[in-house]
């Protein structure tokens, strides 16, 4: 799966320009931002697309400096999961 990144989103289109994947998150102060939701088509879900979304996510974040919070339960979650992995996007908030 490929994904694309545009401020705010990162996200994934099929052959036909429908939407597979998404993540979206809002700039709340400088340098950090609030993941604030993830979709994975019908299509795609039991098959790691969100954790794989998640995964370049977190690597965009870490590329640009930023640090995470996340209000959504499936982001939220994750990072959790993942914090020994990525403990250096996450925000003093989180």
């Amino acid at each position: 799966m490929e994904f694309q990144i545009e401020d705010g989103r990162i996200f994934s289109l099929d052959e036909n320009q429908e939407l597979l994947a998404e993540t979206t998150y809002v700039h709340t102060t400088d340098g950090e931002v609030d993941i604030d939701h993830t979709f994975v088509s019908p299509v795609l879900r039991g098959q790691g697309a969100a954790g794989k979304m998640m995964e370049a996510v977190a690597n965009h974040l870490r590329e640009n400096g930023l640090k995470a919070t996340a209000t959504c339960s499936y982001a939220n979650a994750w990072l959790l999961k993942n914090k020994d992995r990525f403990e250096d996007i996450f925000s003093d908030q989180f």
